[in-house]
């Protein structure tokens, strides 16, 4: 028999008991559609971590002031608030590999316009804001140098905070109420969406030196924002910066600093390292499955050979070669677990789909895992056909027709 014939051979066996072949089949299908979803969303999950970390700026290094000690007390991070200009010109003064430096001072404030109010936090800020934290303003215009040298009132919001104080109204050239001061909106910034660490879309900006002198009485910062030139130099820039805040602050132990700095390529790198041994254990428990469907399609094929023993050995009796015998059963084991890889692929998808789109969840499905997937469900059929296909092969056609 050639190749064509054993194919043949093999679609009229699986197709002779449809429900058997399809219940065998059904834990390839399960096992593949497991790796393939779970797969989508553990891939899906590093690129909307890696979108988040990007969309607050590129090469960021965030410095937060340092956290209050009372006694045995350990207070908040950014409850010692010991960040100043000073420190914001030595950094732009003495410091290279930079590009912009951003400082900021942002309080939770109650914010209201007419009937409608809300509750975010309103950060104080320079120009340099915008490109630090790749905000656009889409209606408007953005905080300007004059305005923040002259303490001007004057606002910036989010597209969420337009939409819960002015509904489907043009925000621009409203007033807004912070801590029941008036404020003019002069800007409305583009939306980046929520990144699931926390929302960029429901903010007030205003002028640096008003939110310190008008609303809140500080001359500290609580953030200084810097962007590096070049994410290679990225760890570099933040040593220079830490030796120089701390001359500054007059700190001889680096323990004991003052200030904290984050690093985006860190953070990124370490929430990437967290997703990625998040996928591989969400795909080892798909390919669990994969292994218990494979023991299914071998105890099924065991079940065949048994019961065509008789078939087995009349073709032995007309010259059929034990290899000719292997092949036919190895045949059929593949085209089982090829089919269910299909099928399996096809269920995966949908399932992601469905997750995506009821759920709420970021998936993305690769064609690496498409074709591992269909690979993997080839190798489970050759894998456990096997042993099936060899005791076929070897049996004498003397006792398989006296078989009964």
């Amino acid at each position: 028999m050639n190749f064509v014939e054993l194919i043949k051979t093999a679609l009229n066996s699986l197709g002779s008991n449809k429900p058997r072949t399809f219940l065998t089949m059904l834990g390839i299908i399960i096992g593949i559609a497991s790796v393939i979803s779970m797969l989508a969303i553990g891939n899906g999950s590093q690129k909307s971590i890696q979108s988040s970390v990007s969309s607050l700026g590129s090469n960021l290094l965030t410095i937060t002031a340092g956290s209050q000690r009372t006694g045995l007390v350990q207070g908040g991070s950014g409850s010692n608030l010991n960040l100043t200009m000073s420190d914001v010109k030595a950094i732009r003064d003495k410091i290279s590999g930079i590009d912009v430096v951003s400082p900021e001072y942002g309080q939770n404030a109650q914010i209201v316009a007419g009937k409608n109010n809300t509750n975010v936090t309103v950060t104080g800020i320079e120009p340099e804001y915008a490109t630090v934290h790749n905000y656009q303003v889409g209606d408007g215009s953005f905080i300007s140098t004059d305005q923040v040298t002259n303490a001007s009132r004057v606002a910036v919001i989010g597209p969420d905070t337009a939409t819960n104080l002015f509904g489907t109204d043009e925000p621009v050239g409203q007033t807004i109420k912070i801590n029941k001061i008036a404020f003019k909106v002069v800007g409305v910034t583009v939306s980046k969406g929520s990144t699931g660490l926390g929302s960029q879309d429901d903010l007030v900006l205003v002028p640096l030196t008003s939110a310190q002198k008008v609303l809140f009485g500080s001359t500290k910062l609580r953030t200084i924002a810097v962007q590096g030139s070049s994410a290679d130099t990225l760890d570099q820039v933040q040593t220079q910066i830490s030796d120089l805040l701390l001359a500054q602050h007059k700190i001889t132990d680096s323990t004991k600093a003052d200030f904290t700095i984050r690093n985006s390529a860190q953070t990124l790198s370490t929430l990437s390292s967290v997703t990625g041994t998040f996928t591989l254990l969400l795909a080892a428990i798909g390919g669990i499955s994969l292994v218990v469907g494979g023991i299914g399609i071998m105890n099924i094929m065991i079940v065949t050979v048994t019961e065509r023993t008789r078939e087995i050995g009349l073709r032995k009796a007309v010259g059929a070669k034990n290899a000719t015998v292997l092949s036919q059963f190895l045949i059929e084991a593949v085209m089982l677990t090829f089919s269910g890889g299909l099928l399996g692929v096809a269920l995966g998808y949908g399932i992601s789909i469905l997750a995506t789109n009821f759920a709420g969840l970021a998936t993305d499905v690769s064609p690496v895992s498409v074709l591992l997937s269909v690979g993997i469900s080839v190798l489970v059929g050759v894998v456990f056909g096997l042993y099936p296909a060899y005791k076929a092969s070897k049996l004498s056609p003397i006792e398989a027709l006296r078989y009964e």
